[in-house]
């Protein structure tokens, strides 16, 4: 995930509705404002894998 690029990033959220993609934001504040931030981001690379 780390290698995601801006073009990628964009080409994703326009696929995305308005919700879906308020919703992905919110989720992502919540995750970087959590204090186990490393641990859930963790978790999630393994998912993408």
């Amino acid at each position: 995930m780390g290698n995601l690029d801006l073009n990628q990033l964009m080409k994703m959220a326009s696929k995305m509705s308005k919700q879906d993609l308020e919703k992905a934001i919110n989720q992502a504040n919540a995750i970087m404002n959590s204090k186990d931030k490393d641990k859930i981001i963790e978790e999630l690379k393994k998912k993408m894998n």
